[in-house]
């Protein structure tokens, strides 16, 4: 006899659902921490990554469930900068954490299993369910390829493209985020992308939000700093929203109610032509955020010992 349950749902279609589902991890390759030699070890802990990451972080709250979860349980608004600054750290903790790097993982999951939230029509949102957890993880290679676009001396190859690609799949299994989710190639993952950002992102408050703390001065700054940080604001934070609003998708834009020219488009490329030829002038320990700045030096002293090591008289 076969049963439906109140979805629609048979159970011999549950039984043969939890079988696929088993045969995919099985066949999903186990997680490994990144090493040197990988794109991602060179490029996500440059300082430049922020401000690509950036429109990837609103390209996330335009999802309606990671956008109504963001509202509700989110401390954005109220700790902007001690958020940043915890979501970078694990970001860089991915990458460059070593077998650090797999416990951070089961730590997200962990941490955002209970989080959920319902919205003004009355739909419950959880944070970890499969789609909104992918488009967190994905949209991140999007925040790649623009920082590359933007940010780098050259264009990648279409080798490197690969290899990057690849690697984002790799982290995602890091995140756990299902096999099935994960596009199989680039073309599938760009696919993927223009489908998300035309037929289920929304012009979600929460994005509107983001983009408007950018150039605000941060909750709980001390009363004396408030007028160098109103300053700062001014110019550091128009730029940084400038930045982000530009590397959007125009689609996304178009969303978002965003205006945008062919000058701005002008103005940015320059910009951001002016930033990375300034911080590739700087040396390692500033183009590069505290732990992947660490990791990197600790890496090469390792290899200084191995090569030591293998020179030992016998």
């Amino acid at each position: 006899m076969t049963i439906t349950n109140d979805t629609g749902t048979t159970e011999s279609n549950v039984t043969e659902l939890a079988s696929t589902r088993t045969k995919a991890r099985a066949k999903a390759p186990a997680p490994v921490p990144f090493k040197p030699g990988s794109i991602l070890w060179d490029t996500v802990g440059l300082h430049t990554s922020v401000l690509a990451a950036n429109s990837a972080f609103v390209l996330q709250v335009m999802h309606p469930s990671i956008g109504t979860v963001v509202d509700q349980r989110s401390r954005f608004r109220v700790d902007p900068v001690g958020r940043a600054a915890r979501s970078f750290a694990s970001v860089q903790t991915w990458i460059y954490g070593g077998e650090e790097a797999i416990a951070e993982g089961l730590r997200l999951r962990e941490m955002h299993k209970p989080l959920s939230a319902v919205d003004e029509e009355g739909r419950t949102h959880h944070a970890l369910s499969a789609d909104p957890w992918a488009w967190v993880h994905l949209t991140g290679y999007y925040a790649s390829v623009t920082a590359v676009r933007y940010f780098a001396p050259a264009p990648f190859t279409p080798e490197e493209e690969q290899q990057l690609f690849d690697e984002f799949m790799h982290l995602g299994r890091i995140l756990r985020v299902p096999e099935r989710m994960l596009p199989k190639s680039i073309p599938d993952y760009w696919a993927y992308f223009d489908d998300m950002v035309d037929n289920t992102l929304v012009p979600h408050r929460v994005a509107y939000d983001v983009l408007d703390m950018l150039e605000r001065v941060p909750p709980g700054t001390p009363a004396l700093l408030r007028p160098l940080a109103a300053a700062a604001g001014l110019t550091g934070g128009r730029l940084v929203r400038f930045i982000t609003v530009g590397t959007l998708p125009p689609a996304a834009r178009d969303k978002l109610g965003l205006p945008w020219s062919p000058a701005d488009d002008r103005r940015l490329r320059a910009v951001c032509r002016t930033i990375a030829i300034t911080t590739g002038r700087l040396p390692e320990r500033l183009r590069y955020m505290p732990i992947a700045y660490r990791a990197r030096e600790a890496a090469r002293a390792k290899q200084r010992l191995d090569r030591a090591l293998a020179k030992r008289p016998l």
